[in-house]
């Protein structure tokens, strides 16, 4: 069963369950996660994905105006987010939960906002659990190289964030008890 939010098309319950289930997505065919989810759209300003037929991720996307830095220019924070995310779409096209282990981003020029943009991101290798993701980010139509970013994802299970709320619980409790002795 599913329901729409906003046109995007929505499973009905979480979609990290048991099994693997497709993520929420819009009609751009973008994978939501939780915060997005809520808002019906990509709040980084993500507005396609797909996977075309060499296996390359590609993503068309304007930075919105809210995530200015300096003058008609993205802030950084932006750009590594946005590219985190949709290097990391690229293991769930696959059908596959990852989360980031590492991220390295090059900013090359400033990102303009409101301006039409594309990141493109591909596997450089797997081993075992781990995908090496490349990619890079142009502005269009001229397709100048605004930044390149490399990364590592390790694939997990369904029951990862399980683990990480009896993790995070543990250390509340275990804060708790620090200080009480102070």
């Amino acid at each position: 069963m599913t329901s729409t939010t906003g046109g995007a098309r929505m499973p009905a319950g979480p979609w990290a369950g048991a099994d693997f289930q497709e993520p929420p997505r819009t009609p751009g065919g973008v994978a939501l996660c939780g915060a997005c989810r809520v808002a019906g759209s990509c709040r980084l300003g993500v507005e396609g994905e797909r996977l075309d037929g060499d296996g390359v991720a590609v993503f068309e996307l304007t930075c919105p105006r809210d995530q200015e830095g300096g003058p008609n220019v993205a802030h950084g924070g932006w750009t590594a987010a946005v590219l985190d995310d949709c290097l990391g779409h690229l293991p769930l096209l696959h059908r596959v939960l990852s989360v980031t282990a590492e991220l390295s981003v090059s900013f090359v020029k400033p990102v303009p906002v409101e301006r039409p943009l594309e990141v493109r991101a591909w596997v450089e290798r797997r081993e075992g659990r781990r995908w090496y993701i490349a990619g890079e980010m142009v502005l269009l139509p001229t397709r100048a190289v605004l930044a390149r970013v490399s990364g590592i994802w390790v694939t997990r299970d369904q029951g990862h964030f399980a683990r990480h709320e009896e993790w995070l619980a543990a250390q509340e409790a275990k804060g708790k008890h620090e200080g009480a002795g102070q």
